[in-house]
């Protein structure tokens, strides 16, 4: 998989656990909920692992402007709430640190 094939699986396991807590902690679903979120956030545990960079905190740094896009459209298309300029405006922003991180020249 490449780098930002595995970001965007990770950041889909991770919006699909954390919302599996939202729903049983401020919606009201019951506890099995917990399960498949706790899975979930394993997977993205393991995605995460899975991206080829030395640092795990750069790797992480980066996986930032990916998760805050994903999101982003989460909110938008399971939420039914449209982004608006500024949350747009934001994402872009993190988007180009994520790149910064990801693809700027390194030093020896």
């Amino acid at each position: 998989m490449t780098t930002i094939a595995l970001y965007v699986a990770a950041a889909l396991a991770e919006i699909a656990g954390c919302f599996a807590v939202w729903a049983w902690w401020r919606l009201g679903a019951g506890a099995l909920w917990l399960l498949p979120g706790l899975a979930a956030l394993a997977l993205f545990a393991w995605l995460l692992a899975q991206v080829p960079a030395a640092q795990a905190g750069r790797a992480f740094a980066a996986y930032g402007g990916i998760y805050i896009t994903a999101s982003l459209l989460w909110l938008w298309l399971a939420e039914g709430r449209r982004p608006d300029l500024w949350d747009l405006t934001g994402a872009l922003l993190c988007l180009l640190g994520a790149a910064a991180i990801l693809w700027g020249p390194r030093g020896a």
